[in-house]
Parts: C-alpha cells; structure tokens; sequence
C-alpha cells in the first residue's frame, strides 16, 4: 500500500474558500449524502471539522453528522482530514527524539482496567519516551486521565510542562482539554450520545507530540484497517493497530487477537500486513473477561500500583502483553518474545514503579 498526500496539521487545497456547507448546499445536503453511505473527501473532511471546532456548526447538525458517520465505516479519506483539521486547532509539544504513543479508543463497553496506561509506564521505566494523549472516561468508569490524576500526576500542564515531565521521567501526559481547547464545543453532543463516535477513533490519531510510533486499540474491528491507513497517511514510521475477539481495544489474554502493522519504507511509502496473535504462545495464561474487569477511580489507581509493584495474576498479565507488544513498536525489541523480557525487567526491577513516581514529582514541580 503506497503512502497518500495529506501532512499532519496542513490545511488542504480545495481551490476554493468556500466552507463545506457551500459546497455541499447546505448542512442539510451534507448529512443527505453520508446518511445515503456516500464519503466525504479528504477536503471536504477537512473543512467539515474545522466548521465544527470553531463553532460554526449547531448542536443538532453535529450530533446528527456524527450519528450518520456511524451508520457507515469512516474512510481513510474521511479520518485524514478530520484527523488534519484537528491538529490545525492544537497546541503542540515540542521534542526531539522518537516518541511512542499507547491508546485504546474506548468504547468498548468491557469496563477493563486502564492497561495503555499500565504498559505505557512499563516502556518509560525501560527507557522509551512516551506521551499519552487521552481524557476522562466517556463510557467506563475511569480514563487515563483520572487515574493518573488519583494517584498524583498533574494532568493539565501546559506544552512545556509536558515536554519536561518527557525529558526526565520518559513519560508526559497530554490532556485532551487542553491541547484541543476547540473540542469544548462538542462534549456537551458527545456526552448526549453516549455512542462512540469518529471522535473516539480520532484520539489516538492527533497526538500533540507527533508520536511517530504507536499501538492504538480499537473497540471496533470495522474501523481497524481505517485506522492503520490514516496513521499511515499522517506519517507514523511503525504502527500497530490491535483489536481482541472479546472485544476488547488492547491485546486481550482472553483468547487471540488481530493486530494490523504499519511499516515506512525508506522511500516514505508504507506497507501493511494484517496477521492474528495469541499471547498464549507466550506463556500468558487464558483470562475471562471478569479477570480483567476494572471498577472506580480508586479501584483502578490500586490496580495500576500492584501491577507496576510486581503484582502477579490476570491483570499483570495482560499490561504485560500489551508492553510487549509496544517494545515492538518502539523498536526496542525485535520480537514479542524479546518484548516479555523487557516488560519483565521493567516491572521486576522496580523501574516501571519509578516512571510513575518520577512522573507525579515531575508533573508536579512543572505545574508551580
């Protein structure tokens, strides 16, 4: 699969200046042609999403776009320019050197324990400089957000408090509210619809430290293979997309899962390959999905302690896998086995409880 145009954060040429609505007719034209299943071009993609953040666009027209995107899969077209618009509206971190984003979509309704933000932690303790872009929770009980809130870390710093807390604790948080102040405007829909939508997909797509190498979970296997083809248009070097057959937005120990992998070639142009992954053939035992279940903030905070202090069982298990699977995508492992041992060393040494600890003493000093 070649590489298509589209730069993270560049505005498109449509030869034209006039907004989405003209060019469509009208609001009222535009959903008539997504609610028939038509796409949006990357241009006009573009444009829709730039009316919606700076306000132009009502609440009833957003909820009903957002709801007719749902009625058919968003293209790579589609998520491109939504994808571009968003990062036109952001503030950016500012870092030299790769950086490693791990993500879940949410929206999965499986209300599991907040393992992105587990192996995330696990590859900072290894040494891999991490951002995490997310929120609060939407549809489980606990974010990213509110667990590392619960256990100490800053969440709203600003660009340069994140770039610091990367420096010296090889993890910064990104707060969703705050790097993309003009998603205020569509919460409030959000909320109301209590679906997920393009937006939950987006998350992991529009990471303010241009993260160039990610593992993004999806809810939703219909959406895995526009995921993997807009991280490629956006420029990522190494990406995998993963998906687990409970359901599950991470790679899930309850049975085997798929994973969508994404590699640059040296003459920019990327290719794809789609192959099923069993961690059982790693020595990670079959769960239930009860084994994984999470609960509150608290509960959840707790969790995500035991798991990074050395805590054994289905819970670790899975944190561990999905840091395995990340090494791979940081490039710091050549393989998922290779992978284990790090994730392994990480927690065993105490490094991993340290990322965590380095990160609320960073994150704290940089918000004073």
């Amino acid at each position: 699969m070649n590489e298509t145009t589209g730069l993270a954060g560049t505005a498109p040429d449509t030869g034209s200046t006039n907004s989405p609505a003209e060019l469509f007719g009208g609001w009222p034209e535009l959903l008539y042609g997504v609610t028939r299943r038509e796409s949006l071009s990357y241009e006009v993609a573009y444009l829709a999403m730039s009316e919606i953040l700076a306000g132009r666009v009502t609440d009833m027209e957003l909820a009903a776009f957002l709801a007719a995107l749902r009625t058919k899969v968003e293209s790579i077209d589609e998520m491109s320019g939504f994808a571009d618009a968003m990062l036109s509206f952001s503030k950016k971190v500012e870092f030299e050197g790769t950086v490693v984003d791990t993500c879940g979509t949410g929206g999965d309704r499986k209300g599991s324990i907040n393992v992105s933000t587990g192996a995330a932690l696990v590859l900072a303790g290894a040494g891999v400089t991490v951002c995490k872009h997310g929120g609060r929770a939407s549809s489980s009980l606990s974010g990213s957000a509110d667990v590392l809130e619960h256990l100490g870390v800053v969440i709203d710093l600003d660009p340069l408090g994140v770039e610091r807390c990367m420096r010296e604790a090889n993890i910064g948080f990104c707060f969703a509210p705050v790097f993309h102040p003009a998603m205020a405007k569509v919460v409030p829909v959000r909320k109301g619809l209590k679906i997920p939508t393009a937006f939950n997909f987006l998350g992991p797509l529009v990471n303010p430290a241009g993260a160039s190498r990610q593992l993004v979970g999806i809810g939703d296997a219909s959406v895995a293979e526009t995921a993997i083809g807009v991280l490629g248009r956006l420029g990522s070097e190494k990406a995998m997309v993963v998906y687990g057959s409970d359901g599950l937005d991470e790679i899930s120990t309850t049975g085997p899962s798929t994973i969508l992998e994404l590699n640059r070639r040296p003459d920019r142009s990327f290719e794809i390959r789609t192959f099923d992954f069993d961690p059982a053939e790693y020595g990670i035992k079959r769960a239930t999905l009860d084994d994984l279940r999470g609960g509150s903030v608290e509960y959840n905070a707790e969790v995500l302690e035991a798991t990074l202090s050395g805590d054994s069982g289905p819970k670790t298990d899975i944190v561990r896998i999905n840091a395995a699977v990340a090494f791979v995508v940081a490039g710091r492992a050549n393989d998922f086995g290779e992978g284990i041992q790090l994730a392994d060393q990480s927690i065993g040494s105490g490094a991993a409880k340290s990322a965590l600890e380095d990160l609320v003493r960073v994150s704290q000093s940089a918000s004073k």
